[in-house]
């Protein structure tokens, strides 16, 4: 009786170590799911989650834009379905990626980005929220004039087939809008 017991509670460990993970990337799900126990908000970059083909362009010295550059972006749930991270794997080799956690107490998003060409000992932080059909972050910025303002990341136009991003710095009352960076994006077959 008492290795029956064992054995019944060696399972239970077992099963319950396993269920910790159930909406991790697996062979069923490489992408990940989202926990029913995260804010309702891990849905916000689901049209995102899987992979794109994207093209990335960004604005020269002189106001005109650079040639795009192709670019993977990859999207997953982490932390067992509790938060997001995506990554750009660029074809100039320039690659990145950010860890997104939705922080309930504050009801906003906080993501922190991190790149291979620009290692970082403190992560840059963009912070912000779903609005309508678009998801808008904003990390405080000066222009090269020295004005106040932010960076402003928008993601938009976001549906089965991609979605788009762009980049731009704007003022503190966001009536001034530079756009710096774009990207297009189509998904691939999941």
């Amino acid at each position: 009786m008492k290795k029956l017991n064992s054995i019944i509670f060696i399972l239970f460990i077992s099963l319950t170590a396993f269920a910790q993970y159930d909406y991790d990337t697996s062979d069923k799900y490489p992408f990940g799911r989202p926990n029913p126990e995260a804010p309702e908000q891990i849905k916000d970059y689901e049209a995102m989650i899987g992979e794109c083909n994207c093209k990335s362009s960004t604005r020269k010295q002189d106001g005109t834009w650079n040639e795009e550059i192709d670019l993977i972006w990859r999207w997953k749930y982490i932390l067992n379905g509790m938060s997001v991270q995506d990554e750009t794997l660029k074809a100039d080799g320039g690659h990145s990626g950010s860890i997104r956690q939705f922080v309930a107490d504050s009801s906003r998003w906080y993501v922190h980005w991190f790149s291979s060409k620009t290692p970082s000992t403190k992560f840059p932080v963009w912070e912000g929220n779903k609005k309508d059909d678009k998801i808008v972050l904003y990390k405080e910025q000066k222009a090269p004039n020295g004005t106040d303002g932010f960076f402003r990341l928008t993601f938009y136009d976001m549906s089965e087939t991609g979605y788009k991003w762009i980049g731009e710095w704007v003022d503190k009352t966001e009536s001034v809008v530079f756009p710096t960076w774009k990207i297009n994006c189509i998904r691939q077959n999941q």
